[in-house]
């Protein structure tokens, strides 16, 4: 497979799974009666986003269940801006639970994949054990911080550019994903993309519309936005928010009141790692992961 499922140290199994009326591709490891982990990606990522968790997952008798979200890689790409709302998106989560049959489980996200976890936990707390959120605040703390602090409203100016039609996605896309590439090495080290990583995405995004579906998510959250925002509920799920201290795209000063959002919650601030830090400090996250979810 071009995706290269044999790379990891554990098996992957990959299946298209209907879910809320949306085809997800999602890739699988770990024993099928382990205590299941879902893992969800952001931008510009797909499952392969979490390789670094797999198999540490896998390895401790977790199920991990990796969905490329809708828009990205091998899962459908719906034409309107409107199917990427957060509605939807959250909707896709709970219908893959459903489709393995799971009452509950435990989610772990980052990036966008944090946002969709944010809300599913305030929208669906019963399906939910417990939730690990990287580097992205909740939704009620970002647009709080974005209408007081300058220093955030310049680090997030990228959001707005997203927002004008057609032009992103073919800055974007160009030259094989030449910028989207660049995005991704500036905003990180110099070590956490090697050259067969950015392969691995370029494959996902030279998908037929991919790149289009990715924007779409940013132009959705904008358009919810100015129709009253995304929820702000407390979460009552026991809550791990996990920080790479050196995210030049958003502050750590959000980090904090994330965590005190939550019932339970708890802060780890890495200071080395960048936005990515799953794969900055990936033996870290593992072990906080492991300490935190215990099969």
């Amino acid at each position: 497979m071009n995706e290269r499922l044999d790379r990891l140290s554990v098996p992957l199994h990959s299946r298209i799974v209907p879910a809320n009326g949306v085809p997800l591709h999602v890739v699988e490891a770990g024993p099928q009666d382990g205590p299941p982990v879902v893992l969800l990606h952001g931008f510009p990522e797909f499952w392969y986003g979490w390789r670094h968790q797999i198999p540490a997952l896998a390895e401790a008798g977790f199920r991990v269940i990796v969905p490329d979200q809708r828009g990205y890689n091998r899962s459908a790409k719906p034409a309107s801006v409107a199917a990427y709302d957060i509605d939807a998106l959250v909707g896709d989560i709970i219908a893959l639970l459903d489709a393995y049959g799971l009452e509950r489980s435990h989610v772990v996200g980052h990036d966008w994949g944090a946002v969709v976890a944010w809300v599913l936990a305030m929208r669906h707390p019963e399906s939910l054990q417990q939730l690990v959120v990287a580097n992205v605040p909740h939704p009620a703390v970002f647009r709080e911080t974005l209408g007081s602090s300058w220093e955030q409203l310049q680090r997030s100016g990228y959001i707005f550019f997203f927002q004008i039609p057609r032009l992103p996605e073919w800055w974007l896309g160009r030259n094989d994903g030449a910028n989207l590439a660049r995005m991704l090495r500036g905003s990180a080290h110099a070590d956490t993309f090697t050259a067969e990583d950015l392969a691995a995405y370029r494959r996902a995004w030279r998908r037929p519309q991919a790149v289009r579906s990715m924007v779409h998510w940013y132009r959705a959250a904008a358009r919810r936005v100015l129709r009253g925002g995304l929820p702000k509920a407390r979460i009552e799920v026991p809550t791990l928010v996990v920080w790479g201290a050196q995210d030049v795209a958003l502050s750590r000063q959000m980090a904090r009141p994330s965590a005190e959002r939550c019932r339970d919650g708890e802060l780890v601030v890495i200071e080395e790692a960048t936005h990515w830090v799953q794969h900055d400090a990936s033996d870290r996250v593992n072990d906080l992961l492991l300490q935190r979810l215990r099969p």
